[in-house]
């Protein structure tokens, strides 16, 4: 078996894609998470809106601003699972564009690297919620949580 050296590694973690308008790379690097966030949420739902805010703040250049345009790159739903520390365990595809398998790849990978997510404080056991991720060509994104809508 070939060794994938360090760069090579670093360049698959990337995620860039080429489309007819310019090179865009859909993975970037979260800002530091804050420890110790906790979230008071009561229902799935409103944990759901506090990670969407967790990963607003940490991706702030990554965040579609305004309304979407009505034709979208690329929408991706996934299901997460949160553990009772924050941490995003298990993070499925319910639906991913065939046409944009790496945004499929890098929205699931920046959900895991955006943890530790919020702790969520008043909830028992595992938290599981469904999240869907706008994606524009240019590769910014809105959340369906708090999504401004779109033209």
């Amino acid at each position: 078996m070939k060794r994938i050296g360090v760069y090579a590694v670093a360049s698959l973690l990337v995620f860039p894609t080429l489309t007819a308008h310019a090179e865009i790379s859909y993975l970037s690097a979260p800002l530091a998470a804050r420890p110790g966030k906790v979230s008071m949420a009561t229902t799935a739902r409103e944990y759901r809106l506090a990670v969407a805010r967790h990963i607003y703040e940490s991706y702030p250049d990554r965040i579609y601003k305004g309304r979407l345009p009505p034709l979208i790159h690329a929408v991706v739903v996934l299901e997460t699972t949160v553990d009772e520390h924050g941490r995003p365990r298990d993070v499925k595809v319910v639906r991913g564009p065939s046409h944009a398998p790496d945004v499929t790849a890098a929205v699931r990978e920046m959900t895991y690297r955006v943890g530790p997510l919020p702790v969520p404080a008043k909830l028992r056991g595992p938290v599981h919620f469904i999240e869907i991720w706008l994606v524009h060509k240019n590769g910014r994104f809105q959340l369906d949580a708090l999504t401004e809508g779109q033209d």
